[in-house]
């Protein structure tokens, strides 16, 4: 659903840049109390997994699937990044992915670039997470609820983000066409993609649940296992038994290592981008073949990275298609999680510098020497 130049006018274009740049600055400070900045705090297992994150949501972005005659979908990621790193570090990895993509890959449009984060990132984020936390408050307290609950919220999410397309185009289309096919186009197809999106979600969340559900952010308050310790039947004396500490299995969780799972998705990203992408489908994806079915797309522009060495997913000056391919998808790769994982370091260092002062701030002030 990349939106390229031309589609949306420069007015509208703008306007959303401006949503998007105010979503991101909100993200970035939201995002530092997500990632945490001390030992034993939550943000110690979610630091660690964002930049991966966006890493991955890059390489199954390139696996386009068929899901209609002549038309194919790909991943957007709002929800999984929303329910593995939380709603303000996932408009994050979505926008560091939206960023690179279209200045590295000429893949979105600079000008619509707005337009793309406020639409992939912000709209699928918010509508994810804001669906799986009221699924989980209603569901029964079981890990196959979590996973059941991501597939929903994704396969919401990505209409939703169709709906809000035409909203922009409505206010500033470039071309003259009526709103009530574009909307019935979008929202058909995206139905469709959002399938797919959901089941690699719900696959995705299910596999970190199975093997280190504390990292699932937006579910970790319903996947915390606590240790209760019960007086033993055979004790003389109950009441002297050990009272329960429920903290015990939480602190051990967080400070097992991250490396196994951080390396595992590692791998499994590259291969996506490096392998799997090769099969992917060829066919347009659904907001390019409803602005072509529709006329949307008469006044689409040139896209200003089109001379990029990587444009369209591949290295310039490379003949062999799929090594092109492979090697940009693992270019591309680590770009993302370089850059992702830059962001959420600096965020988490700073996080990590401020929580003393607000500490000290809020702390009681010992008595003066007069009031003893």
């Amino acid at each position: 659903m990349h939106v390229p130049d031309g589609f949306i006018n420069a007015p509208v274009s703008a306007g959303t840049g401006v949503v998007a740049a105010a979503a991101v600055a909100v993200s970035l400070r939201g995002a530092r109390r997500e990632l945490g900045g001390g030992p034993g705090e939550a943000g110690e297992r979610t630091a660690p997994l964002a930049g991966l994150v966006a890493a991955f949501i890059f390489a199954v972005q390139m696996l386009n699937f068929p899901v209609a005659a002549g038309t194919s979908g790909h991943l957007l990621g709002g929800a999984l990044a929303a329910i593995l790193v939380g709603p303000y570090t996932g408009v994050l990895c979505v926008s560091v992915v939206l960023l690179l993509q279209g200045v590295l890959f000429a893949d979105g449009g600079l000008t619509a670039l707005g337009t793309n984060i406020t639409d992939m990132g912000v709209v699928t984020v918010l509508v994810a997470y804001a669906v799986f936390r009221a699924l989980l408050r209603v569901l029964p307290r079981r890990r196959s609820m979590v996973t059941g609950a991501s597939f929903v919220a994704a396969l919401v999410s990505v209409p939703a983000a169709a709906v809000a397309f035409t909203a922009v185009y409505a206010l500033g289309g470039t071309t003259d066409v009526a709103l009530g096919k574009v909307f019935g186009a979008m929202v058909g197809v995206h139905v469709l993609i959002g399938i797919g999106e959901a089941a690699i979600t719900a696959a995705t969340v299910g596999a970190v649940v199975a093997v280190r559900p504390d990292l699932v952010y937006a579910a970790r308050d319903r996947l915390a296992v606590r240790l209760e310790l019960r007086p033993s039947p055979l004790s003389a004396d109950p009441e002297a038994a050990p009272r329960p500490a429920p903290a015990a299995a939480p602190v051990a969780a967080r400070r097992r290592s991250t490396r196994p799972l951080w390396v595992t998705g590692l791998v499994v990203t590259l291969l996506c981008a490096g392998g799997l992408s090769f099969y992917a489908s060829s066919s347009p994806d659904g907001l390019e073949k409803v602005a072509a079915d529709n006329g949307i797309d008469k006044k689409e522009q040139q896209h200003a990275a089109e001379d990029s060495p990587l444009a369209d997913y591949g290295v310039e000056d490379i003949a062999d298609s799929r090594l092109s391919g492979g090697l940009a998808g693992v270019i591309g790769v680590g770009a993302t999680l370089a850059v992702g994982s830059g962001v959420f370091v600096v965020l988490r260092r700073r996080r990590a510098g401020t929580a003393p002062a607000e500490a000290a701030a809020t702390a009681p002030s010992a008595p003066s020497g007069a009031e003893r």
